[in-house]
């Protein structure tokens, strides 16, 4: 295993991080036998970052019972505070500590707030004291790096990133999203500050094995040295410096020891000139299913009435490209789970954007087309019913 440095507090974690959203379910639950051998695999092979969240339906439970059997000390445990159900002060305190209960442990390596993904979620979290709340954590021991994880384009996250003085960051980020969500643009931004980046969704959660385009997997099946979809994604990632550690959720044997393998073999800046076109190719096979030729540079923003433009296109390009779920997934997460909704329907067709778009995307009319898409009856019940349970 090779490992990279986090340059805040010159810990070395390894390249290849473990994500326990999708360990293997049995019943109701996770197979905990399963899991635990996977997870030991991985640990005997070097991997010494595991992400889980609050969230994740068994995922601290499984993972703190593995650790506490002996493993607790050669970990370094990633989990996330659900901030979007903080309604009071003493609600920080109260899930924090159902954390540590769950995963057996009384402190946390790198604790996030959980889809942090706009500055107002932020500073509503601020008026309940986060600040003050993170630096007692930080002062007894009980979390030592504070990060947050992001869902969004690239504005909003270097405004959250210069919100706060963060140890770290975790951002969607795979050659899909080199130019949408933080994007490079926003690694690159983060690096400049020396915060370390943890990448979630490498893969587009296996869309860009499973999911590639006839030609596309054709072209990489001729293509010299022979490696599979997940191994050019991968590499992709870990060839690039301002990466940290690249999370992946391996829920068989044979994930973990390929990821392990190409996690050991590739360093920064590895990947020559004629590699990185294959890459290039196989995205333009992917764009050729693309309906907005947005390239995220933001020129667009900011948009008078708060739509999130790029942000809005990327979720429905990836409605053509990858699938009608994933993309609806992605546009509700970016627009209807911020504090201040950014979806296409505030969009009231006043045209500045359009004015500023160096595609010459006409940008109140395809906007159009995004609500017609992504803001259907099904969205709009997930809508109400999230914002429900913020009410209450």
């Amino acid at each position: 295993m090779l490992y990279r440095e986090n340059p805040r507090n010159h810990q070395y974690l390894s390249a290849l991080g473990y994500g326990c959203l999708r360990f293997t379910k049995k019943g109701t639950g996770i197979d905990q036998k399963k899991a635990e051998a996977e997870m030991k695999l991985a640990l005997d092979k070097g991997v010494n970052y595991f992400d889980t969240a609050y969230t994740y339906p068994g995922s601290e439970e499984c993972l703190g019972t593995f650790l506490a059997k002996g493993y607790r000390e050669k970990v370094n445990i990633a989990t996330k505070l659900p901030h979007y159900y903080i309604k009071t002060p003493q609600d920080m305190e109260r899930y924090f500590n159902e954390q540590l209960k769950r995963l057996k442990t009384d402190y946390v390596e790198y604790y996030l707030m959980h889809m942090l993904n706009d500055v107002a979620a932020w500073e509503r979290l601020r008026t309940f004291g986060i600040e003050e709340w993170i630096a007692e954590k930080k002062s007894s021991g009980a979390i030592q790096n504070i990060g947050f994880s992001f869902h969004g384009g690239t504005e909003n996250f270097i405004k959250i990133l210069d919100a706060y003085d963060w140890d770290f960051c975790q951002i969607q980020y795979n050659y899909m999203d080199e130019h949408s969500q933080a994007g490079k643009r926003g690694l690159l931004y983060a690096n400049g500050k020396g915060i370390p980046v943890i990448i979630m969704e490498p893969l587009r959660g296996g869309r860009l094995v499973q999911g590639l385009p006839v030609t596309a997997k054709r072209l990489l099946a001729r293509t010299s040295p022979r490696r599979s979809p997940a191994e050019w994604g991968l590499r992709w990632l870990w060839n690039q410096p301002e990466v940290t550690v690249v999370l992946s959720g391996m829920n068989q044997k044979e994930q973990v020891e390929e990821n392990v393998r190409i996690a050991s073999e590739t360093t920064p800046n590895s990947m020559g000139k004629e590699e990185q076109r294959v890459i290039e190719r196989v995205k333009e096979e992917i764009n050729k299913y693309v309906k907005v030729p947005c390239t995220g540079c933001g020129y667009c923003m900011p948009c008078p009435k708060g739509v999130d433009i790029p942000v809005c296109f990327q979720a429905y390009n990836t409605s053509y490209t990858d699938s009608f779920i994933s993309g609806m997934k992605a546009y509700f997460m970016c627009n209807a789970l911020r504090t201040n909704p950014s979806g296409a329907s505030n969009c009231i067709q006043c045209g500045k954007c359009k004015k500023q778009c160096p595609q010459n995307i006409d940008v109140p009319k395809m906007l159009g087309r995004v609500k017609r898409r992504m803001e259907n009856p099904i969205y709009q019940i997930a809508r109400a019913i999230a914002g429900r349970i913020g009410k209450y």
